[in-house]
């Protein structure tokens, strides 16, 4: 039998090209709501998350529109929407599974070895995270700096150098996208409290406490983008 080539797409990426080729057949229409993304999920035996990262991953193409509070809607086809490719990124699901193995190991890692030089410039990237957050800014790159100290106070490069990759998809067009469907202050005063959990943690030479904080952080985070779309903003 010969052999069939393997497919390296990524699960997500699978499920949008079988809902944009709907798209573009006419099965779904310009204006439609698509299916609920629980019976999306049922119907291909996938995951909730899975499906979600395939939908956002369509909405920066320029398929759809996310409406949170309504549901998911057929903007046109790569033809008449002027659809657009999008890098082969991880899924925002997957990312924060990753990030919760290597980052919670950094941090436990960084409560052992962290100086008090390098505790500051992490309460300091969270004070950035406050002043940016009051000023109506996403403080995107503030957050980004705290991480990225905890992983250069861990003492092992090859470490710092897996999460500075990951946040280079983290600050990528799939990420943003499905947090932009999700920022709010509220969403930032929880986050900024469960990095203040972590840096106290840190300080106090508590790598047990330091690992367990970052776990939390990664589970809540999951958690808020996992919202049902049905939810409205102003109820989270």
């Amino acid at each position: 039998m010969p052999l069939q080539a393997v497919d390296s797409r990524r699960l997500y990426r699978q499920i949008a090209d079988q809902i944009a080729a709907l798209i573009e057949r006419g099965e779904y229409a310009a204006g439609a709501r698509l299916p609920p993304e629980r019976d999306l999920a049922r119907q291909l035996g996938v995951s909730r998350p899975s499906v979600r990262e395939a939908l956002i991953a369509l909405e920066v193409e320029g398929y759809v529109e996310v409406r949170v509070g309504s549901g998911v809607y057929v903007v046109g086809s790569r033809i008449t929407g002027g659809a657009r490719a999008m890098p082969a990124d991880s899924g925002p699901f997957e990312l924060i599974k990753a990030r919760w193995l290597i980052e919670s190991e950094c941090a436990a890692m960084a409560a052992k070895a962290a100086t008090k030089a390098q505790v500051r410039a992490m309460e300091q990237a969270l004070e950035r995270m406050r002043s940016q957050r009051e000023r109506g800014v996403m403080p995107l790159d503030a957050d980004r700096q705290f991480h990225l100290c905890i992983a250069e106070a861990c003492g092992n490069s090859a470490l710092a150098l897996v999460v500075r990759t990951l946040w280079d998809q983290r600050t990528g067009a799939l990420f943003r996208q499905l947090e932009h469907h999700f920022d709010t202050p509220e969403l930032w005063q929880h986050a900024m409290r469960e990095h203040r959990a972590i840096v106290e943690a840190i300080a106090r030479h508590d790598a047990t406490g330091a690992r367990a904080a970052m776990r939390r952080h990664m589970v809540h985070a999951g958690r808020r983008f996992s919202a049902s779309w049905e939810q409205g903003k102003a109820r989270r």
